[in-house]
């Protein structure tokens, strides 16, 4: 197989799935999103219908989606324009584009998790710093403010005085940016990371943050294996499906009083801490995957 990555250079996640190709026998290359472009109407064979830089896409037997990089919103829609336009070349993309335009927006991830039955915090997206007020007060004055794109906690906020929140909104507001406020959910301390892979659990791990109420590893969070429950695994399993992810990371927080909450579904999961927790290998799981639609 002939497998691009849609990556950053240097990503420890692209080295990854380097290696695990190489030890199947297959081959990778690094692919940029700035340098995608696609091509209607044209015949010629030296046309490339979905191109970045010299690499002809079509070639491919699949693209693996490890990054989503910042852009204008026009960038972003054309991006996952040019990957549903390669994947109907018959390259397998994973995730697919359905699936990433889902995930990679808060709002819509959540709305479709709640219409699907599940629990998610109380939450209000809104465009204008009044309408964030009221929104403020109903969720009881003690907010998460999380950017409509974005991950690994970056631009999350928490806010619970009232003349802050009102400056947090009005410079959000003043930028153009949609605000999304979730109600402070009070936890013990940790949530849980479930990781799936065509539709089975890989494993599951816990996070644990003393000093921040994010508990990414990236922010310096620690882990430990955990076992799902059934309970845990169903609701993993549904939030995947609604998002239409193959691979997805999914955290679940519980509050205070023992109720579990789907706080977001990553479908560009990292797996760098989940593999050493669980000594699963990831990226050879989801090689082998995609070996298997060859």
């Amino acid at each position: 197989m002939r497998i691009g990555i849609l990556g950053n250079e240097g990503s420890w996640y692209g080295v990854d799935l380097g290696r695990a190709a190489a030890e199947r026998g297959h081959d990778c290359v690094r692919l940029d999103f700035p340098l995608m472009a696609v091509s209607c109407g044209e015949t010629s064979a030296a046309n490339r219908i979905v191109s970045s830089g010299e690499y002809d896409l079509t070639t491919l037997d699949a693209v693996i989606v490890r990054t989503m990089p910042p852009g204008s919103l026009e960038q972003v829609v054309f991006r996952m324009d040019a990957l549903a336009r390669l994947t109907a070349t018959g390259v397998t993309v994973v995730n697919s584009a359905r699936s990433m335009e889902c995930a990679v927006d808060k709002f819509l991830t959540t709305a479709r998790l709640e219409a699907a039955g599940l629990t998610v915090p109380a939450t209000v997206t809104c465009q204008d710093s009044e309408a964030a007020m009221e929104a403020f007060d109903r969720l009881g004055g003690d907010v998460v403010v999380k950017p409509l794109f974005g991950a690994e906690g970056r631009g999350i906020c928490r806010v619970s005085d009232p003349d802050l929140a009102f400056r947090t909104f009005r410079t959000l507001e003043r930028t153009g940016a949609v605000l999304y406020l979730q109600k402070f959910i009070r936890h013990p301390g940790f949530d849980v990371r479930v990781l799936v892979l065509d539709g089975e659990l890989l494993g599951a791990m816990r996070r644990y943050s003393t000093d921040d109420f994010r508990t990414n590893v990236s922010r310096s969070a620690k882990t430990a294996t955990h076992i799902p429950t059934s309970d845990e695994t169903s609701m993993a399993l549904l939030a995947t499906e609604t998002v239409g992810a193959r691979i997805a990371g999914v955290d679940l927080l519980y509050d205070e009083t023992g109720r579990c909450f789907v706080i977001e579904v990553n479908a560009v999961p990292g797996w760098r801490a989940f593999s050493r927790t669980n000594n699963v290998d990831v990226a050879g799981r989801l090689i082998d995957s995609l070996q298997a639609d060859a």
